[in-house]
C-alpha cells in the first residue's frame, strides 16, 4: 500500500511538472538544435529570353537546398537547346549579395544568359562581339544579368566590391557579366575612364 502512495505522488508531481512546463510556454528541444531561426538565402529571377520566372529559397543557413538548385540549374538552361548543366551554387550566393549590396535585398534580376553549350557559345561568337571562345558560361560558372531600376554602372561597381570573380561590363547591351572565376574584370566597348573599375 506504502509503494502504491508514493507512485502515485510521484505520478501527480510528474504531471504537475509537465502541466506547468506546458503553462510557460517552454518547448522541449532537442540536443544540438539552435532556438535561433536558420537564415533563408532567396533568389528573384526573371528570364529575358523565355519569360519565365522564379522565387525561391536555394539555401537555408549554410545548406544548399539540392531540389531548389535543380530548379534554378533548369531556369538558367541553355534556351536554344534545352540544355542543362548545374550550376556552381556560389553563383547563386554572389546574385543574393549583389542585391543587398546595390540596396534591394531579394530585388529582381533579370537573366541575359546562363548556360551556353559550346555550340550555342560558338553561334554567339560568330555572330556578336566580347563572346569568349571558352566562356565560363559553358561551365556554368557565369551569368549576364541586369537589375530592373537599379542603374547597370552601379550594379557593376557592387559586383566589383564582392571581389568574388570576374566582372563584366557591357554598357550598350546593358548588363553586367558576374562568374566564379579569378578576381578579374572588363569592360567591353567602354570610355578609357571605366576600364579600370572607374
Amino acid at each position: 500500500m506504502l509503494a502504491l502512495r508514493k507512485t502515485y505522488r510521484y505520478l501527480w508531481v510528474v504531471g504537475a511538472l509537465f502541466f506547468l512546463i506546458a503553462a510557460s510556454g517552454a518547448s522541449p528541444q532537442t540536443p544540438g538544435a539552435s532556438s535561433d531561426t536558420v537564415a533563408e538565402h532567396t533568389l528573384q529571377l526573371y528570364n529575358t529570353h523565355t519569360n519565365e520566372k522564379i522565387d525561391i529559397v536555394y539555401r537555408r543557413g549554410d545548406q544548399y537546398i539540392q531540389s531548389a538548385l535543380a530548379k534554378l540549374d533548369y531556369f538558367l538552361r541553355d534556351h536554344n537547346t534545352n540544355e542543362v548543366r548545374h550550376f556552381d551554387p556560389r553563383l547563386y550566393d554572389i546574385l543574393s549579395d549583389l542585391t543587398a549590396s546595390v540596396g534591394h535585398p531579394g530585388g529582381e534580376i533579370d537573366i541575359v544568359c546562363g548556360y551556353r553549350t559550346n555550340s550555342t557559345n560558338a553561334a554567339l561568337r560568330a555572330h556578336t562581339n566580347g563572346v569568349a571562345k571558352n566562356s565560363l558560361h559553358i561551365q556554368a560558372e557565369a551569368i549576364d544579368l541586369r537589375m530592373p531600376g537599379v542603374n547597370t554602372l552601379k550594379l557593376r561597381k557592387a559586383a566589383l566590391a564582392l571581389a568574388r570573380g570576374g566582372v563584366g561590363y557591357y554598357p550598350h547591351s546593358d548588363f553586367i557579366h558576374v562568374d566564379t572565376g579569378r578576381v578579374r574584370q572588363w569592360c567591353f566597348d567602354c570610355p578609357a575612364s571605366l576600364i579600370d573599375g572607374d
